[in-house]
């Protein structure tokens, strides 16, 4: 499967702050460069916590990137995923109101009780780890070939640690946050790409007053 991962984040590396309402980090620019890299996916993924956060619909709105998916083949929406082992989800949240197919992928303790109360909302899927991995075996099953990964900050760290991406494409926001308590762009972790096996940079874009770095992992 062909995995992007894509994220944007002030200079100091953080991809939010801690106030209610979201950080706006793209300009206009970036977000409809994103959002035709993200029209040229089978699949979004994101954490619960976004969903719980943010509220995400996760849907392309640029009529032009529909009708193209629609005249490759394509459904005119992205499948929305997200994966959860608490289950706290609502199903009365933007990700579940019926605009594209939506998986949730969960437990298998989980998945009944889940897939009762998100029945008619989403597809519940059980795993049995919740590492990349299995959550892209997962993905497979259901006809997946290419995904979109955005976050939050675990799934980042869970896929870029690993190594379990193929293109990273990630955006600078001219701002610092300053605040150790919000969340950065990825956990501690032990990441395969360390200084001895650097990504591979394709190209540094600026998008309005948005730096956006391109790179692609070099498989051995």
């Amino acid at each position: 499967m062909l995995v992007h991962v894509s994220a944007a984040m002030s200079i100091d590396g953080y991809i939010d702050d801690r106030e209610p309402s979201r950080l706006v980090l793209s300009s206009p620019e970036d977000l409809a460069d994103m959002h035709a890299a993200r029209s040229g996916c089978d699949a979004i993924l994101v954490g619960a916590q976004t969903v719980r956060s943010d509220d995400p619909a996760l849907l392309l709105r640029d009529p032009e990137l529909i009708a193209q998916r629609i005249g490759e083949g394509r459904t005119p929406q992205l499948m929305r995923v997200t994966l959860t082992q608490s289950g706290d989800l609502d199903p009365s949240a933007r990700f579940f109101d019926g605009s594209a197919r939506t998986v949730v992928l969960t437990s298998r303790e989980r998945a009944g009780e889940l897939g009762a109360r998100l029945s008619g909302c989403a597809e519940v899927a059980a795993i049995d780890r919740f590492d990349p991995p299995a959550i892209l075996a997962a993905l497979e099953a259901l006809g997946v070939g290419s995904l979109f990964v955005e976050g939050g900050t675990r799934v980042l760290t869970a896929f870029l640690a690993g190594g379990t991406f193929d293109r990273l494409r990630l955006a600078i926001a001219p701002f610092f946050v300053g605040d150790t308590r919000a969340p950065r762009l990825v956990n501690a972790a032990r990441f395969l790409n360390d200084w001895e096996h650097r990504l591979s940079l394709r190209s540094v874009r600026a998008l309005g007053d948005v730096a956006v770095l391109d790179y692609e992992r070099v498989r051995a």
